[in-house]
């Protein structure tokens, strides 16, 4: 009874010790230079080493990268110069939406495409894309229910259009009411997280300062080319507003293998944790051997116990 007991409490502890394994704590990020973005944002050639800018795009280096005054009829662009390569990845944006119309419009939109810097009629960018958009809508045109502004993901094909007539509807991949982003009071941000196959969430920041609030998280993401460019664009019809990028941060997240050799950024093959916590077989074989070895020495000296005994008491019969 007393060896059932110790064997139930040895296996709750392993149980208990494995759960405390899956966290997120083993995803880390390394900076990417080559899509990060701040101040003064130019270099001593009035050039970008890693961007380009087009447009009514203008930027002060102090301040910020505006893609629209709040002025009609404007459009501006602002476009990484090589392809985001990484498999994993995290992209935090500081940017501002404001003017001094009671009235405004239209918007901005975040991009990861094949293709960059084509002004058109999508927030200023290219209609037909191909790959992830993120629209940041401050004009409602027709969409009854939805509280403007709201946030909306749509994924391009290459030949399907955002129907701007209807705020994009019968295009979303996933979105969110974001009532109080304009003018708030402290600096409003996104942070896009994705791991291929794995996950894609967009969170945001404009309510108070440290607060994330969820705008949508999916555990079946859309695929992304694997030559997508990172770019912003804004547009202004007849209603207007300054539409800034203040800064982008951008992080190739990876997983760690401890005793594994070196671990491979961006890339969760041969890792030993994936995003969410799942562990590698190896490590979980390893881990139960270990519990094979420890039982099986402790059932065998159980039995040689129990075998010594009764050969002692054999002897004491006789």
């Amino acid at each position: 009874m007393l060896f059932k007991s110790t064997l139930s409490a040895l296996w709750l502890a392993a149980s208990a010790w494995a759960a405390g394994q899956n966290d997120e704590g083993d995803v880390k990020s390394i900076g990417l230079r080559t899509h990060t973005l701040v101040q003064p944002y130019l270099d001593s050639d009035m050039q970008s080493r890693w961007y380009d800018f087009g447009g009514d795009t203008i930027i002060r280096t102090d301040q910020y990268i505006r893609l629209t005054s709040d002025h009609p009829s404007q459009m501006g662009w602002l476009f990484s110069r090589v392809p985001l390569t990484a498999t994993n990845w995290e992209i935090e944006v500081e940017f501002k939406i404001h003017g001094k119309g009671q009235l405004y419009g239209d918007g901005f939109a975040m991009w990861l495409t094949r293709e960059r810097g084509k002004m058109g009629p999508v927030f200023g960018a290219a209609d037909k894309f191909e790959g992830l958009g993120i629209f940041f809508d401050t004009y409602k045109n027709n969409r009854p229910g939805v509280v403007f502004p709201y946030v909306m993901a749509m994924v391009g094909d290459g030949h399907t259009s955002y129907d701007k007539d209807t705020d994009g509807k019968s295009t979303e991949f996933a979105g969110c009411s974001a009532r109080g982003i304009r003018h708030a009071t402290v600096p409003t941000k996104l942070r896009l997280t994705y791991f291929q196959d794995k996950y894609l969430k967009l969170e945001l920041q404009y309510k108070s300062e440290g607060e994330w609030t969820m705008c949508f998280e999916t555990n079946t993401p859309p695929t992304i080319p694997q030559v997508a460019y990172l770019g912003f664009s804004a547009e202004t019809g007849e209603l207007s507003d300054n539409h800034d990028i203040i800064s982008i941060n951008a992080k190739n997240l990876y997983t760690s293998q401890p005793n594994a050799g070196k671990s491979t950024p961006g890339n969760n093959k041969g890792g030993k944790k994936s995003y969410g916590g799942q562990e590698g077989g190896s490590s979980w074989t390893w881990f139960f051997m270990k519990i094979f070895f420890f039982f099986a020495v402790l059932g065998g000296a159980y039995v040689g116990f129990t075998a010594y005994r009764a050969k002692n008491q054999r002897s004491h019969r006789f």
